[in-house]
């Protein structure tokens, strides 16, 4: 046994106390540094989001420029699950995730009258575009509208390939169909069941014709032999909009942080930011937050000069 001064054991606890404050101080300090910071007024308890949202938001690189943003803003995480607009309204529908960015109107606005949303808020609008071949076989070039594109195509049974996937490309592209009384032949119209990029690509390898949002077109033409043959008509307006999936079917869900994401998109900042994002000289969305007017033919012509 070790005989210890009173003295010099009250220097040792001291000393052992001290060290301790350190070590507390040291794991504040880091987590300080560690922890994303949280906005004012959230509750991060639950700080994952799931975000069901389309191809299009995700290949065009939009996410990829915003959501950054937010994360570090609010200490929210965003779980992105990109897919058709068909299948990320379902997901909302059976509560598997949180919000929905999407872009079909008529559908969302399905969606909530059902009551699986709580509101459809605008975001940001673009427009479609017939892409082929630049020998343009079906002579699209010349169509007054796009009714009369789509007759051509028709008329002249060149190959077209279609999304298949019942996300808001393929339901307007069967509303254009519909619209110019075609029923599309299997024989020269092809269902790809992918993805906006994936199709684009297809279309290149077999000289076909296909729709697009212009969004994904401006990320991907550089690596694509088709040029755009027929665009600007008012019929082709392509609004997106985010609704939170409704609490009162799923009270389980994130609610709260599905609510953050929706204030901070339509936010200021975010608009500024979406309204700032380009490809080269070229603006992919227009941000549209609180206004759900109809884009003109002078709004898609200045975007995208």
């Amino acid at each position: 046994m070790i005989y210890i001064p009173c003295s010099s054991a009250h220097k040792i606890m001291h000393l052992t106390l001290h060290k301790r404050e350190i070590q507390a101080l040291l794991i504040s300090l880091l987590a300080m540094f560690t922890l994303p910071a949280a906005a004012d007024g959230n509750n991060t308890t639950n700080p994952l989001i799931r975000l069901a949202t389309t191809t299009s938001t995700e290949n065009s690189g939009l996410l990829n420029h915003l959501l950054p943003v937010f994360q570090s803003a609010t200490g929210y995480r965003v779980h992105v699950i990109a897919v058709g607009t068909g299948k990320a309204l379902r997901m909302g529908q059976d509560g598997d995730v949180d919000v929905v960015l999407v872009h079909a109107p008529q559908a969302e606005a399905g969606f909530v009258d059902a009551g699986y949303g709580d509101h459809r808020h605008a975001v940001m609008y673009n427009d479609f575009v017939v892409v082929g071949p630049g020998n343009d076989p079906a002579n699209i070039k010349t169509a007054d509208n796009i009714t009369a594109a789509m007759g051509k195509i028709a008329t002249m049974q060149s190959l077209f390939i279609s999304r298949g996937d019942d996300s808001g490309t393929h339901k307007k592209e069967k509303l254009l169909w519909k619209t110019a009384g075609i029923k599309p032949d299997n024989g020269w119209h092809k269902e790809a069941g992918q993805g906006m990029g994936k199709v684009l690509q297809i279309a290149a390898e077999l000289d076909a014709y296909t729709l697009t949002d212009r969004g994904t077109w401006l990320a991907y033409r550089d690596k694509s032999t088709l040029t755009i043959l027929f665009e600007g008509d008012e019929a082709l307006h392509n609004p997106y909009g985010i609704i939170a999936v409704s609490t009162t079917r799923y009270a389980d869900i994130n609610h709260t942080g599905a609510l953050a994401l929706v204030k901070w998109i339509t936010s200021g900042e975010a608009q500024q930011l979406i309204g700032d994002y380009r490809i080269g000289k070229t603006r992919l969305f227009t941000p549209s937050a609180n206004s759900d007017r109809v884009a003109t033919l002078d709004d898609i012509s200045d975007n995208h000069q």
